[in-house]
């Protein structure tokens, strides 16, 4: 597959960005796949506290965004009424949260993933995230996606424990690495 190719089709413009212009040039940022033809949520079990329940976000905008504030201050204006939001959810109350993306057909594959991942603070490192994102994966997969595309991540060793594979690597000069599918 033509990673180079499928980026710029799945993002087009995205190096012109004045958002990504600005960023230091020692930041590197990953592009992530993840083929969910044999994807399986059950390949790896992620123990989480008990009580913790998964699904789509039905609440309201505002407190949804209060939520992401916590998580990351500079993300609430990417949640919008109309966002599919998977997330996590304990006594009720959102915890852990993604949005469900759907980047369209390309090269024949119908491209989705999750996006804008984060965790409140209070509830990191114990599970909560990761399991959120193994069962978005699924989510996707449930629903006809052939792939699964992590976008503009730095914690790409994260994601890769669910099975998402590195296909590029970016700076705000452009694209520094992309795997050559014959290596």
């Amino acid at each position: 597959m033509d990673y180079e190719a499928l980026f710029h089709a799945l993002h087009p413009g995205f190096f012109a960005r004045p958002y990504i212009r600005v960023l230091p040039p020692e930041d590197v940022f990953e592009e992530q796949v993840l083929p969910l033809r044999a994807f399986s949520a059950d390949a790896l079990p992620i123990a989480v506290p008990e009580g913790i329940r998964f699904g789509l976000y039905e609440g309201g905008l505002q407190e949804l965004r209060e939520t992401v504030r916590l998580a990351d201050p500079g993300w609430p204006d990417y949640f919008r009424a109309d966002t599919p939001v998977f997330g996590a959810f304990d006594d009720g109350r959102l915890v852990s949260f993604c949005i469900l993306e759907d980047m369209g057909t390309h090269a024949g594959l119908r491209i989705g993933g999750p996006g804008c991942v984060g965790t409140v603070p209070a509830w990191r490192r114990r599970g909560i995230g990761l399991r959120m994102v193994q069962l978005a994966t699924e989510r996707l997969q449930q629903a006809g996606y052939d792939l699964s595309w992590i976008h503009y991540t730095h914690v790409g060793h994260w994601y890769a424990r669910l099975g998402y594979r590195t296909v590029a690597r970016w700076n705000s000069g452009g694209l520094v690495w992309v795997l050559n599918e014959g290596s």
